[in-house]
């Protein structure tokens, strides 16, 4: 239980004397101390040019109320890749997520039109779809029985004789937008955002020579970490600096002194050309093929890492603002039964370097939390991708509609 102040601090005004206020004052001092939502939005300088530019500091990844900010600003704001195409070829087929909080439920109709919506029911606010993927005939709220067709109409009502000006029409599921693009599905809670196509902009026409279409999902695999999620996202976006000292197996099939980053409006593209030495007895070697690689980045966080044949995808979810999900996703060209022991290899490649990511990233939140550190300097040659993603972010939140002087 927290005391109460001195009576002489009636009010909160002090009165200096034999019983002073001074150790309530020397509270309320460093209560003012904390930084505003604004001062630490404040702190970074997004106008710096790279040759210039800090990261953005540590308080962006340690301050619960930057991380609530993201997800009112950013999350809830952008389109968000939510499942894929395959999972909802026929009606009835659905998938759930939570978007920025929000849980959300997409759906094949019966009439063979994908619609996305907020999972909440009208009654009593219980999700009504709990799994995370199925088949359905229609959506049933398991707690009172109220049920919603696969287009989101309110159908099915239990008890609800004698309730007046009830209108059965406007209380069915709330609707989202919804969209795909490739093998992806993308939902927006935004009723404003701009279509999918013009968010992703580049990224169509660069994806498009390389067959994403083409490939086969095998499998998915999750990772919960305990890093804010932009830490993840900045190792993406380092150019390769941390591949020779961390991820010698990936190193030995990358030319990384020819390694490049692009940055083009909301998306960073990465390549290396593949220089398998043949000498290395690598499974990284075995696996990564072609002559080029190419890692994807869109804002704010899904990745797609491509070589010829092969694409994982990286999403990575904030769950608090020092732990975050990371779901990968793999596919390949060619899913015979003869090919399961190198997609079984390559997958285990793709594992490795995710443990060693996760120690990184596991080290660099701690980090952020000393108090020896504040903000860091960028790369020239190696970290434009993060210099994009910071100045992004740094305006995402800043945008007035929904700043808070907490």
């Amino acid at each position: 239980m927290a005391s109460r102040p001195p009576q002489n601090c009636w009010r909160g005004v002090p009165k200096i004397g034999k019983n002073s206020c001074a150790g309530f004052e020397r509270g309320v001092e460093k209560f003012r101390m904390e930084p505003t939502v604004q001062e630490i939005l404040a702190s970074y300088n997004a106008s710096a040019p790279l040759s210039q530019a800090y990261t953005l500091p540590a308080a962006w990844y340690t301050d619960p109320r930057i991380a609530d900010l993201e997800l009112r600003n950013v999350f809830a704001r952008t389109w968000q890749a939510i499942g894929r195409t395959d999972q909802l070829e026929e009606p009835g087929r659905y998938i759930t997520a939570t978007i920025a909080g929000e849980p959300v439920v997409v759906v094949r109709g019966s009439d063979g039109k994908l619609r996305a919506f907020f999972n909440v029911c009208r009654h009593h606010a219980m999700t009504v779809m709990n799994e995370p993927c199925g088949q359905a005939q229609h959506m049933r709220c398991p707690y009172h029985g109220w049920t919603y067709n696969l287009e989101g109409e309110l159908r099915g009502i239990t008890e609800f004789e004698g309730v007046q000006d009830f209108d059965r029409a406007k209380n069915g599921l709330v609707p989202i937008r919804v969209d795909t693009w490739e093998k992806f599905v993308f939902v927006n809670l935004d009723s404003e955002a701009a279509p999918l196509e013009k968010f992703l902009g580049v990224l169509v026409e660069r994806a498009r020579p390389l067959g994403f279409s083409a490939l086969k999902f095998v499998e998915r695999r999750s990772y919960t970490l305990d890093c804010n999620w932009k830490v993840y996202v900045d190792n993406f976006l380092d150019g390769g600096y941390h591949v020779p000292h961390m991820h010698k197996g990936l190193n030995s099939v990358l030319d990384y002194t020819n390694y490049t980053i692009e940055n083009v409006d909301r998306l960073c593209i990465q390549s290396s050309p593949v220089a398998v030495d043949s000498s290395s007895e690598s499974n990284a070697a075995a696996t990564r093929k072609g002559d080029r690689a190419y890692y994807f980045w869109q804002y704010p966080n899904f990745m797609l890492n491509w070589y010829e044949g092969y694409l994982d995808t990286n999403l990575v979810i904030p769950l608090a603002v020092n732990r975050c999900e990371v779901i990968f996703d793999f596919y390949f060209g060619n899913t015979a039964a003869s090919e399961m022991p190198y997609i079984r290899q390559s997958i285990e490649v793709s594992e490795r370097v995710q443990q060693e990511d996760i120690v990184i990233c596991h080290g660099v939140q701690r980090g952020l939390r000393s108090r020896a550190y504040h903000a860091g300097r960028l790369s020239v040659r190696r970290e434009a991708g993060e210099h994009l993603f910071h100045r992004l972010l740094a305006a995402d939140l800043r945008n007035s509609r929904a700043v808070t002087a907490r």
